[in-house]
């Protein structure tokens, strides 16, 4: 009898010793190892459902035990708590930890980044959009409210001024307001007393040399000649010359001309610095920068002109007289008539 008696404890010791490892692998697999082979970025919308993120999981960062996340998210009631945001996933993090970070909100943060060539309202909210949760119709909406950019001490006409492009780090989910209050402390930021004093000393006001700057980023992709070409309209500027610049024609046809004729220079409107003299009221771009940087310290030079080299390399000629400038013209102009001809006798 106590021979049986000492097999059936040993039986249910066994048992209960199996089923206690069972549970302590488990507990381990679920809570304390790696469960994923990839590194893996998931954007949680507002309407995702805790399914769809865990297939999604599952299949971009391959899990290993399929099991361990299920597990967890039942556990951690995923259904109920799934936080929309940008969750990057990496090889070392356990199931658990990476269903909490789903139900806690544990975001990693997102690069919002501003660069190309940004001329528009809609295209300013469609790389904002590209990037962040919040949608381009909403933004746009807000970049076109007076009432709502006042608050950042900004208005409909001069609001590019507030962006300047560079990389940011904030939140996928950052409301409008979040955004737009990160871009006003960017601003505040880059605006240092250095670059006031420096503005101060040329007689322009922040908006101003952000006005200017939007001038040059639209004459070159060259940042090598944004000093030059900010000397030559700083020099205009002095000498009470009219800027005569291009872009902002461009700006009053909403850049949809293909090339600016002498009739498009008589367009009624302040944005035109053929027909109007001093500097355009606001902006006509989100400008570098460099750009910014270039107008508050501008090459030192003589010139007053400049015209696209003949050489098709993006660059400009620049002179100091009128005739000169003509000189640089005509050049560039027969090579522009060799090049069509070239080109059509190509076709032919």
């Amino acid at each position: 009898m106590k021979r049986k008696t000492i097999i059936a404890v040993a039986s249910v010791s066994a048992v209960l010793g199996a089923v206690c490892l069972w549970i302590g692998l488990r507990y381990l697999a679920d809570n304390r190892m790696p469960d994923f082979r990839r590194n893996y970025v998931l954007y949680v919308y507002p309407d995702t459902e805790a399914g769809a993120a865990i297939d999604s999981i599952s299949a971009g960062a391959d899990v290993i035990r399929e099991g361990s996340l299920v597990r967890c998210a039942r556990k951690e009631n995923l259904t109920e708590r799934i936080k929309p945001g940008r969750y990057e996933i990496g090889p070392s993090m356990s199931a658990v930890y990476v269903v909490r970070m789903l139900c806690n909100g544990w975001q990693s943060p997102q690069k919002l980044t501003l660069s190309g060539t940004i001329r528009s309202r809609g295209r300013l909210a469609s790389v904002i959009d590209r990037q962040m949760m919040v949608d381009s119709v909403t933004v746009d909406s807000l970049l076109g409210s007076n009432e709502f950019l006042s608050r950042f001490g900004f208005d409909t006409t001069d609001v590019f001024a507030l962006f300047l492009p560079d990389t940011y780090y904030m939140y996928w989910t950052a409301s409008p307001e979040e955004i737009f209050t990160r871009f006003r402390k960017e601003y505040d930021a880059f605006w240092t007393t250095e670059r006031l004093a420096k503005a101060e000393a040329l007689g322009l006001t922040p908006l101003e040399v952000s006005t200017l700057a939007s001038i040059v980023n639209g004459e070159t992709l060259q940042q090598s000649e944004y000093p030059v070409i900010a000397g030559v309209y700083l020099n205009r500027l002095r000498r009470g010359m009219k800027l005569q610049a291009d872009p902002t024609v461009a700006f009053c046809f909403n850049y949809e001309l293909d090339r600016i004729l002498k009739k498009h220079t008589r367009v009624d409107s302040p944005y035109n610095t053929y027909r109007y003299a001093g500097l355009p009221p606001a902006p006509i771009n989100v400008s570098p920068k460099a750009c910014i940087d270039a107008v508050l310290n501008p090459d030192t030079h003589g010139y007053l002109y400049f015209c696209a080299s003949p050489d098709f390399d993006g660059t400009h000629r620049f002179a100091v007289s009128y005739s000169e400038h003509l000189r640089n013209a005509r050049a560039f102009q027969r090579a522009l008539t060799a090049r069509q001809r070239a080109a059509a006798a190509g076709q032919s």
